[in-house]
């Protein structure tokens, strides 16, 4: 019974590569923003200059294998051979030009797809929305400066509207990614980063923590929702009427370590709140966002000191 079921599983050892990576989404590749579909031609030109090179070694590989096979005594013999001009362009010419163009290609993307460089919607009336954006312990808080409410793992985007975020972390370093969106950029306690995103359809994204940050960290995910103005306007209207209010009674609660958070609105928050989440880590000091300067600020407290 054994011998006839091992060689048919032995041809199906091919597929088990596929079936590992069935858990895999194809998120990078099926993009709703220009952000994100500039990210998706980059990877894909990258991999085609790439395979230019993979693809003929693995033919001439298996064609020299074959062609000098021990049963192939008509193949040449040549026992004095040391040089070759050709093998030599072959060999350090095609790496120098694929260094050359993939080198272009990651400074061209660099500076064109910049995090920090702001947006502009097909519509240039339609300002930028702002969100404030807190990683923590394992969750992440959005803040909504000008709307003066606050999610926690549930952010919402009007659609064809530039999304200025401004993150901060009030635990270890993570990094922020919508992965159907665009870029991602770290979060650190103390910093302000920055990232300009647009989604040009609706729809319900995914938006994880992409660096590792311990027990909680496969929890850590939030929904994107991308909304036309109407759907956006009543979400907002629905988070204003929660009762629970964001503050600096209140925070220490909402930044203490919690797996699995559920999605938790406030329909207050304490304005400028954001910066003394960042004031935290520098002596009560943080950068003026309209003027660059540097100014002094009531830091958020700690859950240690208001147990205190």
């Amino acid at each position: 019974m054994t011998k006839e079921i091992l060689p048919k599983f032995k041809r199906l050892m091919p597929l088990i590569p596929a079936l590992l990576l069935s858990g895999c989404t194809l998120d990078l590749l099926d993009p709703r923003g220009p952000v994100g579909r500039g990210n998706r031609d980059v990877m894909l030109l990258e991999m085609g200059v790439m395979l230019c090179i993979i693809i003929p070694v693995i033919i001439m590989t298996l064609f020299f294998a074959w062609k000098y096979r021990e049963s192939n005594t008509k193949a040449e013999y040549l026992p004095t051979w040391d040089h070759s001009t050709k093998i030599e362009c072959f060999v350090w010419g095609i790496p120098a030009v694929v260094i050359l163009i993939l080198g272009v290609v990651c400074v061209w993307s660099s500076y064109y797809y910049d995090p920090y460089r702001k947006l502009t919607a097909s519509d240039p009336s339609r300002k930028p929305l702002n969100v404030e954006v807190v990683a923590l312990d394992w969750k992440w808080l959005f803040i909504y400066p000008d709307q003066g409410v606050a999610a926690i793992n549930q952010l919402a985007i009007p659609v064809d509207r530039p999304i200025n975020f401004l993150i901060t972390s009030d635990a270890v370093m993570t990094s922020f990614f919508i992965p159907r969106l665009g870029s991602q950029v770290y979060a650190m306690a103390g910093m302000q980063t920055q990232l300009h995103l647009l989604a040009d359809a609706p729809g319900d994204y995914l938006g994880q923590a992409s660096n590792y940050t311990g027990a909680g960290f496969s929890d850590m995910r939030f929904r994107a929702l991308a909304m036309n103005d109407g759907d956006f306007d009543a979400w907002v209207e629905k988070v204003k009427q929660s009762p629970n209010a964001l503050d600096s009674s209140t925070y220490p609660d909402v930044a203490a370590p919690q797996q699995a958070a559920p999605v938790t609105y406030y329909g207050r928050v304490q304005p400028s709140l954001f910066d003394g989440i960042v004031a935290k880590y520098n002596n009560g000091m943080v950068m003026n966002k309209s003027t660059g300067q540097m100014m002094h600020m009531q830091p958020a407290p700690s859950e240690a000191q208001m147990k205190e």
